[in-house]
Order: C-alpha cells, then structure tokens, then sequence
C-alpha cells in the first residue's frame, strides 16, 4: 500500500506533465485514445467520487464562517470566466462548435486542482476547497443556465437534460463519496492516498478521448483553440486577482481566489460538450485541461517566489 500511496504521490505531482503526454499521445494515436470517448461521463464521474470521500464538514464550515470571501470567488467563478468566453467569440473568428465549447467551459465550476496550486502559492487553502465545493454544489443548476443564456446563440441548448447529467455525473458520486466516508470511515482514510493516480488517470484518459476524437479539427482550428483558451484563463487569473483585492481581501485570500476563478472544471466540460454539442465543442475543455494546469504551476510558483522575496526583505 505505500508503494502505490508513493506512486500516486508522484503522479499527482505530476500532474501537468501526464495531461500534456497523453494529449499528445491522442493526438498521433487517435484511434486508440478515442476509444476510451464512451467513457467519459463513468471516468468523470469516478473523478466526483474521489472528490466525495475527501470533502468534510470542515469544508463548509468555511462557508459558514467566512461567507464574504467565499461569495467573492463564487460569484468570480460565474460572472468572470462566463463573461470572458462569451467576449473571446465575439472577438475572435470562430465556428459555433468552437465558440459553445468556450462558453461551456467559462460556465463550469472550479477544478479540484486549483485546491493544490493555491497551497503552492502558498494562498488560502481553506478558502480554496470552500469555493470549490460550493461552485460544484451550485453546478447542476447555474452551469446549464448560463450554457443556455450564452450558448444557445451558436447551438441549440437542452438545458433541463444538461442539468439532468450533472447531477447524475457530479452530485450523485459526490453524495455516494460522502456518504461512504461517513459509514466506512477506515476504509476511506486507507484509500485516500490512491486518490490522485485514480484521478490523474481519469483526467488524462479524457482529455486523450478528446484530442483523438478531434484530432482533424485540431490541425486545423487548434492554434486559435490553443491562444483563446490561454487568453481565457490567463484573464481569469487576473480578473479574480483584481476582484479579490477591490473586496479588500488579503493577500493570501486573493491568491486563492486568483487560481480558483481561473482554473476550471474542464472535464465536466468535456464531458458535456461531447453528450449535448459535438467532439469538437469539447476541445477548448480538453486544451484547458492541458493548459490551466501547467498555468496554475507556473502562477503559484511567482507567487510563492515573492512571498518569500517579500519576506527575505523585511
């Protein structure tokens, strides 16, 4: 058991390079990756139950306890990143497959991995998980309202159904997590350090899904893909900053916010893309994927870099 709580470690740590590997491995072997497309929503859904057996009551009690500085990256996770999207196809040239696959993902809760690039960056861990837990608590409702606010311009939009999926595919595992945590409470704690390989592996085998599926459309539409999805999340960091700091929150808080706005759940957003649009909808998740996790890195890293400057000239 310590030798795969060690290699799940490492995984986990890994995490960006695994993502950037196995898309590219989708890219040039697209008939082996794309099979594993069928498999999205159970591979997604594994993701939620994994999240399930670690949320506890301590996550929201954060929410109880500090409700400003949780509304604040709340209301960023779906006002700004939505916002964004919709600017960025106004803006840039792009089919409406595109341009729905953008939005969908602007209109997704936080990813997990913004818990553990704000611990990086050494923010407002707490603060993170709270605002994680609760945008994807609140994702069956808002996500499929904001699709079809935004999206319905560029493809019809079935809102009720996509509500319906996020239940089945986020809240239900999350529900069956939670619960499982509380009845076998050692048997969870056991399994607990295998949860990163379990969630890396489902990650990658998405994004890889996708990549294969697209890999024509990629060729082809993939650069502009790739630099929309750079400005999407690169705005998203700053804008969360910014809203943070008018909030008057700390510095700490602001670097949570900051990495929760602009890391998204991108594969929710796969997984949805491809059941109600298209495989090629769903490539802006599958990139996102790749990119806001080697972002995330880079962005705690400075951060931390100039806490500990800060410090050294004090």
């Amino acid at each position: 058991m310590k030798a795969l709580a060690s290699v799940s470690a490492f995984v986990g740590k890994t995490f960006a390079a695994w993502v950037i590997l196995f898309a590219i491995l989708g890219f040039f072997f697209p008939d082996t990756f794309k099979q594993f497309g069928p498999w999205i929503v159970t591979l997604l859904s594994i993701i939620m139950f994994g999240m399930g057996l670690t949320l506890s009551m301590d996550d929201f009690r954060e929410v109880v306890k500090r409700p400003f500085d949780v509304a604040i990256g709340v209301l960023g996770q779906f006002l700004i990143m939505p916002l964004i999207a919709v600017l960025l196809t106004r803006i840039v040239p792009m089919p409406p497959e595109v341009a729905a696959g953008v939005i969908l993902v602007g209109c997704c809760p936080g990813g997990t991995s913004s818990n553990v690039m704000t611990y990086l960056s050494k923010g407002d861990v707490a603060l993170s998980v709270a605002c994680t837990s609760v945008t994807t608590l609140a994702a069956p409702i808002v996500t499929p309202l904001l699709v079809w606010f935004f999206a319905s311009q560029f493809l019809p939009v079935d809102g009720w159904a996509m509500f319906l999926s996020i239940v089945k595919v986020v809240l239900i595992p999350l529900a069956l997590g939670a619960v499982l945590q509380k009845l076998l409470p050692g048997v969870v704690k056991a399994a607990v350090p295998a949860l990163p390989l379990v969630s890396v592996t489902g990650i990658v085998l998405i994004v890889s899904a996708v990549v294969g599926a697209s890999k024509a459309s990629i060729v082809q539409s993939g650069l502009m893909i790739f630099a929309v999805v750079i400005l999407h999340n690169g705005f998203g960091y700053l804008l969360g900053f910014l809203a943070a700091r008018a909030a008057g929150l700390s510095l700490a808080k602001r670097k949570a916010i900051a990495i929760e706005v602009g890391m998204q759940n991108s594969g929710l957003g796969a997984a949805l893309a491809t059941a109600y649009f298209s495989p090629l909808a769903a490539v802006p998740s599958a990139i996102f994927s790749v990119w806001h996790n080697i972002s995330g890195a880079l962005l705690a890293n400075w951060f931390a870099r100039r806490e500990e400057e800060a410090r050294r000239e004090t």
